[in-house]
């Protein structure tokens, strides 16, 4: 690995020479631009704004824009000129628990390597204190133009540093939280906790980059002229409209996938479900479809023509019969 920076720790008045080497590396694929009529490379060229021609980057400086659009150049020996402490030294300010560091600060991580045979016994000493105290050094440096706050701890042998956000580069969460009033009870965190025991655990090599490989899938089906492969369908599940029922179905498809018995005790204690009676039918049954309206209408007209039926039945005697038979046959 090959260093990036190389300069001192200061510890007090022990001083550690030390070299910079990137802790980090990124496996994302990066794509070209490219003109999709002919598949020509698109390019940035740097180009004067006085002479209206391109330049070299042996050609290019810095410059600070004024507010009023004056550019003042900043040469490399400048920056390195600077009246920092901090300029070739990390300087350990204090020692704190980790615990205190707020993971929204981390940034890039790098290694720390002992500059030479003299630095192995201080960088030693550093890192077995690290160790002991349990604590994480708190630092200051200065790297690619600009001052940075640090952490040191140690990973097996080695001093790590992670690069810290200052705490005013951290926004305050303002307006993140959902903001209507919500009760958890306690049989959904009963859930939740089963859910998460039954997950468990996890060792982070085995996590891989699946959307790296399946770019690299479509970039290898491309450059052979075959079709790239299709992604499956999504599961298209309804709206959970029942908390509970999610989480007994998660920590049940959480078990069957770890191939345990997938038994979830349900914690929901829903009562039976009483059966329909008489009026609970009749009262549903207000708002019916055209068809059913039809239905209930030739009902009505059939028990209106029974009852006049009846009617008649019991004055036979006063009404003749022949009276009945246009009321069946309008209820036909």
């Amino acid at each position: 690995m090959r260093s990036i920076w190389n300069g001192a720790i200061s510890f007090g008045l022990v001083s550690i020479p030390i070299k910079l080497v990137n802790a980090t590396e990124s496996h994302s694929i990066s794509f070209r631009q490219i003109h999709t009529e002919d598949g020509g490379r698109i390019r940035y060229r740097k180009v004067c704004e006085l002479e209206d021609r391109e330049v070299t980057q042996s050609e290019i400086g810095k410059g600070y824009e004024d507010a009023d659009g004056t550019i003042i150049p900043i040469t490399d020996e400048d920056l390195a000129h600077l009246p920092l402490p901090t300029a070739k030294t990390i300087e350990i300010v204090a020692f704190v628990p980790a615990e205190r560091i707020d993971p929204l600060q981390m940034d890039a991580a790098y290694y720390l390597a002992a500059s030479g045979a003299p630095a192995a016994k201080p960088y030693t000493l550093l890192r077995e204190a690290l160790k002991r105290s349990h604590k994480v050094a708190i630092a200051k440096f200065a790297l690619r133009g600009r001052e940075r706050l640090g952490m040191l701890r140690v990973v097996d042998d080695v001093i790590v540093m992670h690069g810290l956000l200052w705490p005013d580069e951290v926004r305050a969460p303002e307006g993140v939280a959902p903001d209507t009033d919500v009760t958890v009870r306690d049989k959904e965190l009963d859930l939740a906790d089963a859910l998460m025991d039954t997950l468990g655990e996890v060792d982070l090599t085995d996590l891989h980059d699946e959307y790296r490989e399946a770019v690299e899938e479509v970039i290898a089906a491309k450059a052979a002229g075959e079709a790239p492969p299709e992604a499956p369908e999504p599961a298209h599940g309804g709206k959970v409209l029942d908390l509970m029922a999610a989480l007994e179905n998660s920590v049940r498809a959480a078990k069957e996938s770890r191939g345990e018995e997938a038994q979830v005790r349900s914690l929901t204690s829903r009562p039976a479900p009483k059966q329909t009676d008489t009026k609970k039918s009749t009262s549903t049954a207000k708002k019916p479809t055209k068809k059913t309206a039809t239905k209930k209408t030739t009902a009505k007209s059939t028990s209106q023509n029974t009852k006049k039926t009846a009617t008649t039945k019991s004055t036979a005697k006063k009404t003749p019969a022949k009276k009945t038979t246009p009321s069946r046959k309008r209820s036909a």
